[in-house]
């Protein structure tokens, strides 16, 4: 009996000592200060409206290198140190194309973040998810202007 109580004790003395993988208050105000909200991931944030991508690009312009470099920069600064970066395209193209184009697309903003935030690029999961995804309809020039995009999603600090 005494082992079982012992056992228990260890196992819940571990279990209080794992991470939770909560942000802190300073975290949670830097994110929300970049435009990210909280969804069923974690933290995210659709850079359709701050990092449009040409048809057939994946090169960032000065303009978006200087955005992800100052937010990276500044979430890293509260110690956000890991994030995941979503790519997508619109539905011109064939799905193969697309999916890698999606790819080159993150490991751009992967790239540019790594630098702003100054940690390793090994620290940025990327995913191409093609045109399985779209935010808006692809029946017009603009909805498709806004499927080609990146999203940010940060799941723990």
């Amino acid at each position: 009996m005494k082992r079982k109580l012992f056992l228990m004790m260890v196992v819940w003395a571990l279990v209080g000592c794992q991470s939770t993988g909560r942000f802190s208050d300073a975290q949670i105000a830097a994110m929300r200060h970049a435009g990210f909200s909280e969804n069923n991931e974690g933290w995210g944030l659709g850079l359709s409206d701050k990092i449009l991508f040409g048809v057939n690009e994946s090169e960032l312009t000065p303009a978006s290198k200087s955005t992800i470099t100052t937010m990276a920069r500044n979430l890293a600064a509260s110690g956000i140190k890991h994030v995941r970066v979503d790519g997508h395209t619109d539905n011109y193209g064939k799905a193969d194309y697309n999916q890698q184009l999606s790819l080159k697309r993150a490991n751009a903003v992967a790239a540019q973040w790594a630098v702003g935030a100054a940690i390793p690029r090994d620290n940025i999961v990327t995913r191409g998810l093609g045109m399985s995804a779209p935010v808006t309809s692809n029946n017009s020039a603009q909805g498709r202007a806004q499927n080609r995009r990146v999203a940010i999603v940060i799941t723990s600090p």
